[in-house]
């Protein structure tokens, strides 16, 4: 590989309520696979774990948090 790059960008993600937040980490992420690996009921107990965490952090309304991802680019 030649002319490699590597961007970090970060930025801030924005939900409406803690449960859809849980929702966009657990079923909306490489996660939901580890979840359901653990029984066919999982991915709901998991969300409603994760909404009631958030939620006793945070609160029942609008969320946001830091978010940040890795943009790699190379030429074969």
């Amino acid at each position: 590989f030649s002319d490699i790059t590597i961007e970090r960008r970060t930025d801030v993600s924005h939900a409406p309520s803690a449960r859809d937040a849980a929702i966009a980490y657990c079923q909306g992420s490489p996660l939901r696979n580890e979840i359901e690996a653990r029984g066919p009921d999982m991915l709901e107990r998991a969300t409603e774990l994760a909404a009631a965490a958030i939620a006793k952090r945070h609160g029942d309304g609008a969320v946001e948090g830091k978010i940040q991802a890795f943009v790699v680019s190379a030429m074969a």
